[in-house]
């Protein structure tokens, strides 16, 4: 009986080792066929931006009505390297506070790594717990071959991309490197991002240049809607608007988004690190 527990237990620890093996192959294995080891991707473009630089860095405070629900932090934290390439490292963190931190916790960490050339991605985290919510991702990026392999789901093949997509978190810096300064209203900007192994298409109209009472001041702001389909955008009772500082910078100062029970703001609430001396000051 003893000699017989014993070969259980060993033959469970060599079938645990065993899935442990296959799993570390089918991870290695795939990151191989979208990235080459040793080889330095060639980029697929260049795409020189003005808009922000190591050491950024953005704060939010999070309102849902009067009541001041989370904050969040967004940084370019420095530069390093991937697929052999230069590449900005960013970070954005985010988490409840006060009463809100209670009841519907909320702990979120994204980090891009960003091609300094080409402003297109090479690695994504994501790890988000909200609630009884938690998702985990860690994409690995091809812009080359076009391909997106996620650690977090070995079992997956690789996914398909468009051209130049972006993830979450780096298609918040890649619309800020766009230009502005011709855009005409209702125009609408679009590129495609993947998000949670599906690709989402990012339109954003241009709904006008305005001014925007701020903690620095009423500064000029540009006005942003989503749009949900050609030449339309949200027009029920959840709505969402963007402004933008209207300098080189152009950092998102507020997000106001109204739903069918109260509203939902994300305010600037401090910086440091712009790259250019512009309208907070």
């Amino acid at each position: 009986m003893v000699l017989a527990n014993i070969y259980r237990h060993v033959k469970m620890k060599l079938m645990a080792r065993y899935c442990i093996l296959l799993r570390s192959l089918s991870l290695l294995v795939a990151t191989l066929l979208i990235w080459p080891a040793g080889q330095s991707q060639e980029v697929p473009r260049s795409w020189p931006q003005q808009a922000f630089q190591v050491g950024e860095e953005l704060r939010y405070r999070i309102h849902y009505g009067p009541v001041t629900a989370g904050r969040a932090r967004i940084a370019v934290e420095g530069l390093t390297r991937r697929a052999g390439r230069p590449v900005y490292q960013a970070v954005g963190t985010g988490r409840s506070v006060g009463m809100t931190d209670w009841f519907f916790k909320v702990r979120d960490r994204y980090e891009t790594y960003i091609d300094t050339q080409a402003l297109l991605p090479w690695e994504f985290v994501r790890d988000v717990q909200e609630g009884g919510y938690t998702i985990k991702r860690h994409l690995i990026f091809n812009q080359t071959r076009q391909r997106v392999f996620d650690r977090k789901a070995p079992a997956k093949d690789s996914f398909a991309l468009p051209p130049f997509t972006q993830d979450l978190f780096s298609a918040f810096y890649f619309a800020r490197s766009l230009r502005t300064d011709t855009l005409q209203v209702g125009e609408v900007i679009r590129f495609p991002v993947f998000l949670d192994h599906k690709m989402f298409p990012f339109n954003l109209q241009f709904k006008g240049r305005t001014s925007l009472d701020t903690k620095w001041g009423r500064v000029p702001a540009l006005r942003f809607e989503p749009a949900v389909q050609e030449g339309r955008v949200f027009e029920s009772e959840e709505s969402m608007t963007l402004w933008v500082s209207d300098d080189a910078n152009q950092v998102p100062l507020l997000i106001r988004s109204q739903l069918m029970v109260g509203s939902i703001k994300v305010a600037l609430s401090g910086f440091k690190g712009l790259r250019h001396r512009g309208v907070l000051r």
